[in-house]
């Protein structure tokens, strides 16, 4: 999820859409800023300690979640990515396994710290004996991010065999995985089992997926601002019946997990207005300031997506014992201080890059694992972060998590496979703004 190498330099900028890199850390910033938002912790009027989720309790959450559920639009942009990557994987001799391989990689390495340190965490205030409740409340909470890695892990393991379908008949993947994400709603809702929506990990987060791999050809790109303007303004329309007469909620956080239809309304749209706001996105990525901004946060997006949460929690705890510093959550004093709390998070999280950082920086790895050893390191990395969405965290599935991570990464990583090098690829291969 890096958007740079190790140096700007050896960065070829005339080759990439550095507004691609712009739009995946902004993705990412949002998800902080509304994650931050979701945390009350704060001393009540009563002098009690009080735990709430503020953002939730506003009675405009629900329509600017329309606008705020910004992961489509990542998934979109992943999309992009991964197809320019493959293709170029594909010049070099590549292999599908190969490429399988670097991308699985790109996830199980930043994960593996954070599941050993929800292991040492978890074990220890259930050893101290923290109040249970309390305890449950907060790693439920810190685990929700953590559904991305199983979404998104299930899109890369299929870019081969997904691209491979796109080149050959471009329609046929995006009416056959709309009719699945319909079918399966139709399912879920009819037979009152949430569970059977889990089906559209598959047809809704490929199918927007797609829509990246139509980005990539220049399907948006050919079409005039008014068009691109009228197919969003249809696709955000479908929401009102999709919400008012359909059996979806109007808050599409709600329609996350397991995703449902309108995510894919949203992802059409945002698509839409990413290419409209191209140009200005265009000329702000030919500042300096822009493109260093882009690089400091872009080459640490993994250390901020899956680390902020727990961020956001211990700096509130600790907020806790300093006099004033934590107002009642959802009163005027906690909203004023959010944005100072804001700039407080991303510094911690700028200095806690350095120490967990190196997990997602680009390694080089040797010749490429048998298929079946790559197959089965996808297997170890969707696992236990579909455990958590399922389940979510405690310490059993942090203790699967930090196995499952260690035994892909040594698995993936290891350098003196006995099978012929056509995917040896670095991680720096598939880098945001991929080279089309």
């Amino acid at each position: 999820m890096s958007t740079a190498s190790t140096t700007t330099s050896s960065i070829d900028l005339s080759k990439r859409d550095l507004t691609l890199d712009i739009a995946r850390v902004f993705c990412v910033l949002l998800v902080v800023i509304i994650h931050l938002l979701m945390v009350g912790v704060g001393f009540g009027a009563d002098g009690q300690l009080a735990v709430s989720r503020p953002l939730e309790q506003q009675w405009w959450f629900a329509p600017v979640t329309w606008i705020g559920q910004i992961m489509p639009l990542f998934f979109v942009v992943g999309g992009f990515a991964s197809l320019t990557a493959w293709r170029s994987s594909q010049r070099r001799g590549g292999t599908a396994a190969g490429f399988v391989r670097t991308r699985m990689l790109r996830l199980a390495q930043p994960a593996l710290p954070l599941f050993v340190f929800y292991v040492v965490v978890i074990g220890g205030a259930r050893l101290i004996g923290i109040d249970p409740g309390l305890l449950d409340t907060v790693i439920v909470g810190a685990g929700s991010p953590l559904w991305f890695l199983a979404a998104y892990g299930l899109c890369q393991a299929l870019v081969p065999t997904m691209a491979a379908w796109h080149q050959r008949a471009p329609r046929a993947p995006l009416v056959v995985l709309l009719a699945g994400a319909v079918v399966v709603d139709a399912l879920r809702y009819a037979s009152g089992v949430d569970a059977v929506g889990l089906a559209n990990l598959f047809f809704v987060w490929l199918l927007v997926q797609q829509f990246g791999f139509w980005y990539a050809d220049g399907w948006f790109g050919r079409r005039a601002w008014w068009q691109l303007a009228l197919i969003a303004a249809a696709a955000y329309a479908s929401l009102f019946p999709l919400t008012g007469f359909g059996p979806y909620s109007d808050d599409m956080l709600t329609n996350l997990n397991p995703p449902t239809l309108p995510l894919v309304a949203l992802a059409l749209a945002q698509a839409c207005i990413l290419r409209l706001l191209r140009p200005a996105l265009a000329r702000l990525m030919n500042t300096h300031a822009a493109r260093a901004f882009v690089f400091v946060v872009g080459s640490r997006l993994m250390t901020i997506y899956l680390w902020h949460l727990p961020v956001i929690i211990v700096l509130s705890g600790a907020a806790l014992l300093i006099p004033g510093a934590s107002p009642v959550p959802a009163g005027p004093a906690w909203w004023w201080s959010r944005p100072v709390f804001f700039v407080i998070v991303m510094l911690a999280l700028f200095g806690l890059s350095f120490l967990v950082g190196r997990f997602e920086k680009p390694r080089e790895v040797g010749p490429t694992p048998p298929g079946p050893i790559v197959a089965l390191g996808a297997v170890l990395t969707f696992v236990p972060a579909f455990c958590v969405m399922q389940w979510f965290l405690d310490l059993p599935f942090a203790v699967l998590g930090a196995v499952f991570y260690a035994l892909a990464v040594l698995l993936l990583g290891r350098s003196r496979w006995g099978a012929r090098p056509g995917g040896s690829a670095s991680l720096a291969d598939a880098r945001p703004g991929e080279r089309a």
